[in-house]
């Protein structure tokens, strides 16, 4: 009798502990549990667009060849996945960031891609800039899948990747906008549904041809004030209260020591690409070749950024075209 009694007693008491126990990790499950997202390329802006997602308590798992990139990840929480495609067996959402139509292609169709694996389902998000086209066939591979594709590149540099200041163009079904910018507004400031799959991508590359032709009209004009006696610094400040101003000048001044913080004042370093800047100005010609528009400007920025990724600058931020000028201005003068 007793010896039952006391069965009795320790099985609820086990049970009791059982269930405080329960009820404390899930309490503790349930605080941090946040979003599942997978991400896929960790570049300049891709490594800033995952940590801020990791600051948002989502559950980030993370890809990308650099190891140290992988690793600025993990440091602040998230996760890290030995393919594309192990990501995309875990996650119901994902987001890549790429640098150009081939990358995507292979982190998507690969043999360890995205598609090897993806779930039903499955909300895919391409902050990637590519040609629309390419965005088209990924969106008709993913339906096929049972997935959503869609494509959201973006705009504002590193500082507004680091800041979550980004601009985002969507291009996909408008049924799944909401979704998708409930995860792209932790982000960015601004997300802009632009119309079907490829429409964002259109809305980028038109955008980015203006931004190459402003930034190499901001150099030289930076470069010829310099030149004509004027101190930079105040050039700018001139520029920027007069109709002059743009984003080239006033946020991202290619005049090393004009504006504190942004690549031109670090010798170049980080920021976009010199090549990357070529390569979508590639697509806008394309794009203006394909649809008969003249953009004489924007030609001439493309074959400016053509030969800068000949040369030492390549890699180094888009804004270097105000060191390219001074150089060719150098050889000038020798001759």
């Amino acid at each position: 009798m007793l010896s039952s009694q006391v069965n009795k007693m320790v099985t609820g008491a086990v049970k009791l502990q059982a269930w405080k126990q329960g009820v404390r990790l899930f309490s503790v499950s349930q605080q941090h549990r946040g979003d599942a997202v997978g991400f896929v390329g960790l570049g300049n802006m891709g490594a800033h667009m995952a940590r801020n997602l990791v600051k948002n308590d989502y559950d980030v798992v993370v890809f990308d060849l650099n190891e140290a990139a992988v690793k600025s990840v993990t440091d602040v929480g998230g996760k890290s996945a030995s393919s594309p495609a192990e990501i995309a067996a875990q996650m119901k959402t994902i987001v890549t960031m790429l640098p150009s139509s081939p990358h995507v292609k292979s982190v998507y169709t690969g043999d360890n891609g995205i598609f090897s694996t993806v779930q039903s389902g499955t909300l895919l998000l391409d902050s990637s800039t590519i040609d629309p086209s390419v965005s088209q066939e990924m969106d008709v591979l993913a339906q096929e899948k049972g997935s959503v594709f869609m494509d959201a590149p973006v705009s504002g540099g590193v500082v507004a990747a680091r800041d979550a200041l980004l601009t985002f163009m969507v291009g996909g079904p408008e049924s799944k906008f909401e979704e998708a910018k409930g995860i792209l507004s932790k982000m960015g400031k601004n997300v802009v549904h632009c119309g079907g799959v490829g429409t964002g991508q259109a809305a980028k590359i038109c955008n980015n041809m203006l931004l190459g032709i402003s930034m190499i009209g901001a150099s030289e004009a930076m470069n010829l004030g310099i030149n004509l006696g004027l101190d930079p610094k105040l050039l700018a400040k001139i520029l920027n209260m007069s109709s002059g101003r743009c984003w080239s000048t006033e946020l991202y001044n290619p005049c090393p020591g004009v504006v504190e913080g942004i690549p031109s004042s670090n010798d170049y370093k980080g920021g976009f690409g010199t090549a990357l800047m070529a390569k979508d100005l590639g697509l806008a010609q394309n794009a203006a070749t394909s649809t008969l528009s003249p953009t004489p400007m924007g030609s001439l920025a493309h074959q400016i950024y053509r030969i800068m990724s000949n040369t030492d600058l390549k890699n180094q931020d888009f804004a270097s075209v105000f060191k390219f000028l001074q150089e060719q201005q150098d050889e000038s003068r020798q001759g």
